[in-house]
């Protein structure tokens, strides 16, 4: 059986850099170098011409940095990507904490055979490709809501949003759906897991099923003393459970 070449994009500003990772991928028989950008503008409109299957993307660069091409990913291709950096305390520990792969300057061909491995296992896995790009973006700032992307699923294709885009999750059965103004995709986490990631940001749990962005709240009204209605900014409308009534009074006081 032919070995299938994963087909890499490398983005660095400078000239230098890109051509000594080429030639160090070169070597690796499962790579097929594709392409290179400059910096990051160019990098998404590579990605999205050349749908790379793996993308090694440098951090720090003029006009667009490497984590604003991350969260430019959003409704489109989404490669395997690995993170080249010069010494950055922050991204280092970000990308620590969270197991992700990352790649130091000048890179060790032992780092670089583990990245590429790393990359193929993730070949045809593309929940595990989203997350991970989900959790990149999300190390650029560990603690600011702007930061979270969330996976959702419509058919085969995988979303990464951001948390202000989402107005609730709501939960049908086993199926737990993101609502957003436009559409309902599949979520890819359990209720509990996304009240758990989420529970330091904007979200509130207003019933066993359903999770709100208070920020989308734009009306509430009594049903009776302890039942509320919750109306979001798309006019869907979601019942308050008794038991979480008293969450009420924490969005009125937002």
């Amino acid at each position: 059986m032919d070995l299938y070449r994963m087909k890499t994009l490398i983005v660095d500003d400078e000239p230098i850099a890109r051509r000594v990772l080429r030639e160090e991928l070169e070597v690796f028989p499962e790579i097929e170098i594709i392409g290179e950008a400059e910096n990051g503008k160019q990098a998404l409109e590579r990605i999205s011409e050349l749908r790379p299957d793996l993308v090694f993307l440098d951090l720090q660069m003029p006009v667009m940095g490497g984590f604003e091409v991350v969260r430019n990913l959003l409704h489109g291709h989404l490669p395997v990507v690995v993170v080249v950096t010069a010494y950055d305390e922050h991204a280092i520990q970000a990308f620590e904490a969270g197991a992700l792969d990352y790649l130091l300057k000048p890179v060790s061909g032992t780092r670089l055979k583990k990245a590429v491995e790393r990359a193929q296992s993730l070949r045809n896995k593309p929940l595990e490709v989203a997350n991970d790009v989900a959790r990149i973006a999300a190390a650029d700032s560990p603690s600011s809501a702007t930061s979270r992307r969330v996976v959702g699923r419509s058919g085969n294709e995988y979303y990464l949003l951001g948390t202000d885009e989402i107005l609730a999750f709501q939960a049908e059965g086993v199926v737990v759906w993101i609502i957003t103004a436009k559409q309902r995709l599949l979520a890819t986490q359990t209720l509990k897991v996304i009240e758990a990631r989420l529970k330091e940001h904007q979200f509130q749990r207003v019933h066993r099923n359903a999770i709100v962005n208070v920020n989308h709240v734009r009306k509430m009204s009594a049903l009776s003393s302890q039942r509320w209605m919750i109306t979001l900014s798309n006019s869907q409308q979601i019942v308050v459970s008794k038991r979480q009534a008293h969450s009420i009074r924490t969005i009125l006081h937002w």
